[in-house]
Protein backbone atom coordinates (compact mmCIF):
# COMPACT_ATOMS: atom_id res chain seq x y z
CA UNK A 1 0.00 0.00 0.00
CA UNK A 2 2.81 2.41 0.89
CA UNK A 3 4.62 1.72 -2.38
CA UNK A 4 1.56 2.44 -4.50
CA UNK A 5 0.31 5.42 -2.50
CA UNK A 6 3.65 7.22 -2.77
CA UNK A 7 3.30 7.27 -6.55
CA UNK A 8 -0.13 8.91 -6.59
CA UNK A 9 1.42 12.35 -7.14
CA UNK A 10 3.35 11.27 -10.23
CA UNK A 11 0.82 9.09 -12.06
CA UNK A 12 0.15 10.10 -15.66
CA UNK A 13 -3.22 11.74 -16.47
CA UNK A 14 -4.62 13.16 -19.68
CA UNK A 15 -6.95 15.88 -18.33
CA UNK A 16 -6.32 19.39 -19.66
CA UNK A 17 -8.12 22.72 -19.38
CA UNK A 18 -7.76 25.90 -21.42
CA UNK A 19 -6.19 27.67 -18.45
CA UNK A 20 -3.60 24.96 -18.04
CA UNK A 21 -2.76 25.03 -21.73
CA UNK A 22 -2.14 28.80 -21.62
CA UNK A 23 -0.02 28.61 -18.49
CA UNK A 24 1.83 25.63 -19.90
CA UNK A 25 2.70 27.61 -22.99
CA UNK A 26 4.21 30.39 -20.90
CA UNK A 27 6.24 28.11 -18.66
CA UNK A 28 7.24 26.01 -21.66
CA UNK A 29 9.16 29.01 -23.01
CA UNK A 30 11.12 29.38 -19.79
CA UNK A 31 11.88 25.92 -18.49
CA UNK A 32 14.67 24.92 -20.86
CA UNK A 33 16.08 28.34 -21.66
CA UNK A 34 16.20 30.58 -18.60
CA UNK A 35 16.23 29.91 -14.87
CA UNK A 36 12.69 29.06 -13.81
CA UNK A 37 10.96 32.12 -12.36
CA UNK A 38 7.95 30.35 -10.86
CA UNK A 39 9.82 28.59 -8.06
CA UNK A 40 13.29 29.59 -6.90
CA UNK A 41 14.93 26.47 -5.48
CA UNK A 42 18.19 27.95 -4.27
CA UNK A 43 21.12 25.55 -4.09
CA UNK A 44 24.30 25.87 -2.04
CA UNK A 45 27.53 26.75 -3.77
CA UNK A 46 29.56 23.65 -4.56
CA UNK A 47 33.08 23.04 -3.37
CA UNK A 48 35.81 24.46 -5.58
CA UNK A 49 36.55 22.65 -8.82
CA UNK A 50 38.97 23.20 -11.69
CA UNK A 51 36.11 24.30 -13.98
CA UNK A 52 34.53 26.61 -11.41
CA UNK A 53 34.75 30.38 -11.75
CA UNK A 54 35.57 32.82 -8.96
CA UNK A 55 31.86 33.57 -8.44
CA UNK A 56 31.16 29.90 -7.67
CA UNK A 57 29.51 29.05 -10.98
CA UNK A 58 30.63 26.24 -13.26
CA UNK A 59 31.66 26.46 -16.89
CA UNK A 60 32.09 23.97 -19.72
CA UNK A 61 35.47 22.59 -20.74
CA UNK A 62 35.62 25.07 -23.63
CA UNK A 63 35.19 27.93 -21.16
CA UNK A 64 31.66 28.70 -22.32
CA UNK A 65 28.90 29.37 -19.81
CA UNK A 66 25.64 28.93 -21.71
CA UNK A 67 23.48 31.97 -21.01
CA UNK A 68 20.75 33.24 -23.35
CA UNK A 69 19.18 36.67 -22.93
CA UNK A 70 15.50 37.55 -22.68
CA UNK A 71 15.82 39.05 -26.15
CA UNK A 72 17.12 35.74 -27.48
CA UNK A 73 14.25 33.97 -25.78
CA UNK A 74 11.69 36.27 -27.38
CA UNK A 75 13.22 35.92 -30.84
CA UNK A 76 13.34 32.14 -30.55
CA UNK A 77 9.86 31.46 -29.23
CA UNK A 78 7.51 34.43 -29.69
CA UNK A 79 4.58 33.70 -31.97
CA UNK A 80 5.46 30.06 -32.58
CA UNK A 81 3.05 27.21 -32.05
CA UNK A 82 4.09 24.04 -30.31
CA UNK A 83 4.23 20.94 -32.51
CA UNK A 84 1.37 18.48 -32.49
CA UNK A 85 1.32 16.11 -29.53
CA UNK A 86 1.89 12.57 -30.83
CA UNK A 87 2.01 9.80 -28.24
CA UNK A 88 4.44 7.01 -29.06
CA UNK A 89 3.25 3.39 -29.00
CA UNK A 90 4.06 1.94 -25.60
CA UNK A 91 4.94 -1.66 -24.80
CA UNK A 92 3.67 -2.39 -21.30
CA UNK A 93 6.40 -4.00 -19.24
CA UNK A 94 5.74 -7.24 -17.38
CA UNK A 95 7.25 -6.57 -13.93
CA UNK A 96 8.24 -10.22 -13.64
CA UNK A 97 10.61 -9.78 -16.57
CA UNK A 98 12.60 -7.40 -14.36
CA UNK A 99 12.65 -9.43 -11.15
CA UNK A 100 15.27 -12.02 -12.06
CA UNK A 101 17.03 -11.06 -15.30
CA UNK A 102 19.21 -13.73 -16.86
CA UNK A 103 21.43 -11.22 -18.66
CA UNK A 104 22.38 -7.57 -18.55
CA UNK A 105 19.51 -5.60 -20.05
CA UNK A 106 17.91 -2.17 -20.26
CA UNK A 107 14.39 -0.76 -20.55
CA UNK A 108 13.54 2.69 -21.92
CA UNK A 109 10.92 4.24 -19.64
CA UNK A 110 10.74 7.49 -21.62
CA UNK A 111 12.75 10.70 -22.09
CA UNK A 112 16.17 10.12 -20.44
CA UNK A 113 14.94 7.48 -17.98
CA UNK A 114 16.32 3.97 -18.40
CA UNK A 115 16.17 0.98 -16.10
CA UNK A 116 19.58 -0.68 -16.37
CA UNK A 117 20.26 -4.14 -15.01
CA UNK A 118 24.03 -4.47 -15.07
CA UNK A 119 25.76 -7.32 -13.29
CA UNK A 120 24.30 -7.59 -9.80
CA UNK A 121 22.88 -4.05 -9.74
CA UNK A 122 19.70 -2.35 -10.95
CA UNK A 123 20.16 1.30 -11.86
CA UNK A 124 17.84 4.13 -12.88
CA UNK A 125 18.96 7.11 -14.94
CA UNK A 126 17.36 10.56 -14.57
CA UNK A 127 14.04 9.22 -13.19
CA UNK A 128 11.12 11.32 -14.42
CA UNK A 129 7.71 9.73 -13.79
CA UNK A 130 5.62 12.86 -13.29
CA UNK A 131 2.83 14.24 -15.38
CA UNK A 132 4.84 17.39 -16.03
CA UNK A 133 8.52 18.31 -16.26
CA UNK A 134 7.98 21.39 -14.14
CA UNK A 135 8.34 22.85 -10.64
CA UNK A 136 4.54 23.24 -10.44
CA UNK A 137 1.68 20.81 -11.04
CA UNK A 138 -0.52 23.11 -13.10
CA UNK A 139 1.83 24.27 -15.87
CA UNK A 140 4.90 23.31 -17.82
CA UNK A 141 5.68 20.63 -20.40
CA UNK A 142 3.14 17.83 -20.02
CA UNK A 143 3.81 14.16 -20.61
CA UNK A 144 2.51 13.09 -24.01
CA UNK A 145 3.63 9.46 -24.06
CA UNK A 146 2.49 7.41 -21.08
CA UNK A 147 4.67 5.33 -18.81
CA UNK A 148 5.23 1.70 -19.86
CA UNK A 149 5.40 0.57 -16.24
CA UNK A 150 3.70 1.73 -13.06
CA UNK A 151 6.66 2.97 -11.01
CA UNK A 152 5.38 1.02 -8.01
CA UNK A 153 6.13 -2.15 -10.03
CA UNK A 154 9.81 -1.34 -10.46
CA UNK A 155 12.21 -3.92 -9.06
CA UNK A 156 14.39 -2.91 -6.14
CA UNK A 157 16.63 -0.06 -7.27
CA UNK A 158 20.25 -0.12 -6.12
CA UNK A 159 21.49 3.12 -7.63
CA UNK A 160 20.23 6.22 -9.42
CA UNK A 161 22.38 8.50 -11.56
CA UNK A 162 21.38 12.13 -12.12
CA UNK A 163 22.93 14.05 -15.03
CA UNK A 164 21.93 17.58 -13.94
CA UNK A 165 19.24 19.52 -12.11
CA UNK A 166 16.80 20.55 -14.86
CA UNK A 167 13.22 19.52 -14.16
CA UNK A 168 12.99 16.97 -16.96
CA UNK A 169 15.99 15.14 -15.44
CA UNK A 170 15.69 15.77 -11.69
CA UNK A 171 12.06 15.41 -10.63
CA UNK A 172 11.33 15.94 -6.95
CA UNK A 173 8.26 13.71 -6.71
CA UNK A 174 9.95 10.81 -8.51
CA UNK A 175 13.09 11.02 -6.39
CA UNK A 176 11.17 11.16 -3.11
CA UNK A 177 8.97 8.26 -4.12
CA UNK A 178 11.98 6.10 -4.94
CA UNK A 179 13.30 6.73 -1.42
CA UNK A 180 9.92 6.09 0.25
CA UNK A 181 9.28 2.76 -1.47
CA UNK A 182 12.55 1.29 -0.14
CA UNK A 183 12.79 2.58 3.44
CA UNK A 184 14.98 -0.26 4.70
CA UNK A 185 17.26 -0.57 1.68
CA UNK A 186 17.12 2.76 -0.18
CA UNK A 187 18.79 3.39 -3.52
CA UNK A 188 22.00 5.38 -3.59
CA UNK A 189 22.07 8.52 -5.70
CA UNK A 190 25.13 9.50 -7.73
CA UNK A 191 25.00 13.17 -8.68
CA UNK A 192 27.26 15.89 -10.13
CA UNK A 193 29.21 18.22 -7.87
CA UNK A 194 27.05 20.53 -5.78
CA UNK A 195 23.80 18.53 -5.89
CA UNK A 196 24.20 16.36 -2.79
CA UNK A 197 22.75 18.97 -0.43
CA UNK A 198 19.58 19.18 -2.54
CA UNK A 199 18.98 15.51 -1.73
CA UNK A 200 19.94 15.79 1.94
CA UNK A 201 17.59 18.75 2.36
CA UNK A 202 14.77 16.45 1.21
CA UNK A 203 15.58 13.66 3.64
CA UNK A 204 17.73 11.59 1.29
CA UNK A 205 21.18 11.09 2.85
CA UNK A 206 22.19 8.22 0.54
CA UNK A 207 23.96 10.40 -2.02
CA UNK A 208 27.47 10.76 -3.41
CA UNK A 209 28.47 13.71 -5.58
CA UNK A 210 31.26 13.53 -8.13
CA UNK A 211 33.28 16.05 -10.08
CA UNK A 212 34.24 15.32 -13.68
CA UNK A 213 36.81 12.52 -13.93
CA UNK A 214 35.95 11.13 -10.52
CA UNK A 215 34.52 7.68 -9.79
CA UNK A 216 32.73 5.73 -7.08
CA UNK A 217 31.94 2.04 -6.75
CA UNK A 218 28.78 0.19 -5.76
CA UNK A 219 29.05 -3.58 -5.61
CA UNK A 220 30.52 -4.70 -8.93
CA UNK A 221 29.63 -1.47 -10.76
CA UNK A 222 31.84 1.61 -11.01
CA UNK A 223 30.36 5.02 -11.84
CA UNK A 224 32.42 7.71 -13.59
CA UNK A 225 31.28 11.34 -13.97
CA UNK A 226 32.50 12.79 -17.26
CA UNK A 227 32.22 16.27 -18.85
CA UNK A 228 29.45 17.19 -21.27
CA UNK A 229 28.39 20.60 -22.61
CA UNK A 230 25.34 21.95 -20.79
CA UNK A 231 24.25 24.18 -17.89
CA UNK A 232 22.18 24.01 -14.71
CA UNK A 233 19.44 25.96 -12.90
CA UNK A 234 16.31 25.29 -10.87
CA UNK A 235 15.59 28.83 -9.73
CA UNK A 236 16.14 32.47 -10.54
CA UNK A 237 19.53 32.91 -8.87
CA UNK A 238 21.27 29.52 -9.08
CA UNK A 239 22.34 29.34 -12.71
CA UNK A 240 25.36 27.04 -13.15
CA UNK A 241 25.92 26.70 -9.39
CA UNK A 242 25.81 22.92 -9.62
CA UNK A 243 27.64 20.79 -12.14
CA UNK A 244 26.24 18.68 -15.01
CA UNK A 245 27.73 15.39 -16.17
CA UNK A 246 27.49 12.30 -18.30
CA UNK A 247 27.95 8.91 -16.68
CA UNK A 248 30.10 5.96 -17.70
CA UNK A 249 29.12 2.78 -15.89
CA UNK A 250 31.39 -0.28 -15.79
CA UNK A 251 30.13 -3.66 -14.65
CA UNK A 252 31.40 -7.18 -15.36
CA UNK A 253 31.28 -7.61 -19.13
CA UNK A 254 29.65 -4.24 -19.85
CA UNK A 255 30.63 -0.59 -20.32
CA UNK A 256 27.70 1.81 -20.79
CA UNK A 257 27.56 5.58 -21.28
CA UNK A 258 24.57 7.80 -20.40
CA UNK A 259 25.22 11.22 -21.92
CA UNK A 260 22.45 13.11 -20.10
CA UNK A 261 21.96 16.47 -21.87
CA UNK A 262 24.65 18.03 -24.03
CA UNK A 263 25.49 20.09 -27.03
CA UNK A 264 28.14 18.76 -29.36
CA UNK A 265 31.69 19.23 -28.05
CA UNK A 266 35.18 17.77 -28.13
CA UNK A 267 34.46 16.20 -24.74
CA UNK A 268 33.18 13.06 -26.42
CA UNK A 269 36.39 12.38 -28.29
CA UNK A 270 38.26 12.58 -24.99
CA UNK A 271 35.70 10.30 -23.31
CA UNK A 272 36.19 7.74 -26.07
CA UNK A 273 39.95 7.90 -25.63
CA UNK A 274 39.67 7.51 -21.86
CA UNK A 275 37.09 4.71 -21.95
CA UNK A 276 37.81 2.42 -24.90
CA UNK A 277 35.20 -0.14 -25.84
CA UNK A 278 31.93 1.52 -24.80
CA UNK A 279 29.42 -1.25 -25.49
CA UNK A 280 26.28 0.92 -25.35
CA UNK A 281 25.88 4.70 -25.46
CA UNK A 282 22.59 6.40 -24.56
CA UNK A 283 22.66 9.66 -26.51
CA UNK A 284 20.09 12.50 -26.64
CA UNK A 285 18.59 13.20 -30.07
CA UNK A 286 15.72 15.63 -29.33
CA UNK A 287 14.93 19.19 -28.13
CA UNK A 288 17.06 21.00 -30.71
CA UNK A 289 14.80 23.49 -32.57
CA UNK A 290 15.27 26.44 -33.10
CA UNK A 291 18.81 25.36 -33.83
CA UNK A 292 20.58 28.69 -33.31
CA UNK A 293 19.07 28.91 -29.84
CA UNK A 294 19.45 25.30 -28.66
CA UNK A 295 22.70 24.15 -30.30
CA UNK A 296 24.99 24.94 -27.36
CA UNK A 297 22.94 22.85 -24.94
CA UNK A 298 21.24 20.16 -27.07
CA UNK A 299 22.74 18.17 -29.93
CA UNK A 300 20.64 17.31 -32.98
CA UNK A 301 20.46 13.78 -34.49
CA UNK A 302 23.31 14.43 -36.92
CA UNK A 303 25.55 15.60 -34.09
CA UNK A 304 24.45 12.61 -32.01
CA UNK A 305 25.84 10.33 -34.73
CA UNK A 306 29.10 12.28 -34.62
CA UNK A 307 29.19 11.88 -30.83
CA UNK A 308 28.67 8.14 -31.28
CA UNK A 309 31.61 8.00 -33.67
CA UNK A 310 33.78 10.26 -31.51
CA UNK A 311 33.33 7.92 -28.54
CA UNK A 312 33.97 4.82 -30.63
CA UNK A 313 30.95 3.08 -29.11
CA UNK A 314 29.80 -0.28 -30.40
CA UNK A 315 26.09 0.54 -30.29
CA UNK A 316 23.87 3.45 -29.28
CA UNK A 317 20.23 4.24 -28.50
CA UNK A 318 18.66 7.66 -28.93
CA UNK A 319 16.88 9.23 -25.96
CA UNK A 320 15.47 12.61 -24.85
CA UNK A 321 12.67 12.61 -27.42
CA UNK A 322 9.03 11.55 -27.79
CA UNK A 323 7.91 12.04 -24.17
CA UNK A 324 7.50 15.79 -23.57
CA UNK A 325 7.14 18.68 -26.02
CA UNK A 326 10.16 20.77 -25.06
CA UNK A 327 11.05 22.57 -28.29
CA UNK A 328 9.66 23.02 -31.79
CA UNK A 329 10.71 20.05 -33.89
CA UNK A 330 7.93 17.54 -34.59
CA UNK A 331 7.79 14.82 -31.94
CA UNK A 332 8.54 12.07 -34.47
CA UNK A 333 11.28 13.96 -36.34
CA UNK A 334 14.33 12.98 -34.23
CA UNK A 335 14.33 9.24 -35.08
CA UNK A 336 13.68 9.99 -38.76
CA UNK A 337 16.67 12.31 -38.93
CA UNK A 338 18.73 9.86 -36.90
CA UNK A 339 18.06 7.06 -39.40
CA UNK A 340 19.15 9.29 -42.30
CA UNK A 341 22.26 10.43 -40.44
CA UNK A 342 23.27 6.85 -39.63
CA UNK A 343 22.87 5.89 -43.29
CA UNK A 344 24.81 8.92 -44.53
CA UNK A 345 27.63 8.12 -42.09
CA UNK A 346 27.95 4.66 -43.64
CA UNK A 347 27.05 2.87 -40.42
CA UNK A 348 25.03 -0.31 -40.13
CA UNK A 349 21.43 0.56 -39.27
CA UNK A 350 21.45 -1.53 -36.10
CA UNK A 351 24.40 0.31 -34.55
CA UNK A 352 22.45 3.44 -33.58
CA UNK A 353 18.71 2.97 -33.13
CA UNK A 354 15.78 4.06 -30.98
CA UNK A 355 13.66 1.98 -28.63
CA UNK A 356 9.93 1.79 -28.03
CA UNK A 357 8.94 2.89 -24.52
CA UNK A 358 8.81 -0.30 -22.49
CA UNK A 359 11.06 -2.27 -24.81
CA UNK A 360 13.48 -4.59 -23.02
CA UNK A 361 16.79 -4.90 -24.82
CA UNK A 362 19.57 -7.30 -23.90
CA UNK A 363 23.06 -5.85 -23.66
CA UNK A 364 25.85 -7.62 -25.50
CA UNK A 365 29.49 -7.26 -24.62
CA UNK A 366 32.89 -7.64 -26.24
CA UNK A 367 34.48 -8.54 -22.91
CA UNK A 368 35.54 -6.99 -19.62
CA UNK A 369 35.86 -3.19 -19.69
CA UNK A 370 39.44 -2.01 -20.05
CA UNK A 371 40.89 0.26 -17.41
CA UNK A 372 40.39 3.96 -18.15
CA UNK A 373 43.24 5.50 -20.14
CA UNK A 374 43.21 8.79 -18.21
CA UNK A 375 43.53 10.09 -14.68
CA UNK A 376 40.49 9.18 -12.57
CA UNK A 377 40.12 10.15 -8.92
CA UNK A 378 38.19 7.59 -6.84
CA UNK A 379 35.72 8.95 -4.29
CA UNK A 380 34.45 7.06 -1.26
CA UNK A 381 30.71 6.79 -0.86
CA UNK A 382 29.12 7.93 2.40
CA UNK A 383 29.76 5.95 5.59
CA UNK A 384 27.24 3.19 6.13
CA UNK A 385 26.59 2.71 2.42
CA UNK A 386 26.26 -0.97 1.59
Amino acid sequence: MLARSCWSCVRFRRRQTALRVNLSGLLFLLLLTLPVVVVAEELPVAEASGHQLSDGTFTNTDGQAINKSLGDLWRAFAGKEKPQAVALPVSQVDPEALRHPTQSQMVWLGHSTFLLQLGDRTILTDPQFSRRASPVFFAGPERVTGLPLDPSDLPQIDAVVISHNHYDHLDTASVKALRIRQPDNPPHFFVPLGLADWFRDRGIPEVTELDWWQSATLGDTRFYAVPVKHWSARGLFDRNRTLWAGWVMDSPGQRLMHVGDSGYSDDFRRIGECFPGIDMALIPIGAYDPRWFMKDAHMNPEEAVQVFQDMGAVQAVGMHWGTFILTFEAMTEPPQRLHRAVTEAGLAADRFTVMQPGEIRGLSSAGEPADPVCDITPVMVDDGFR
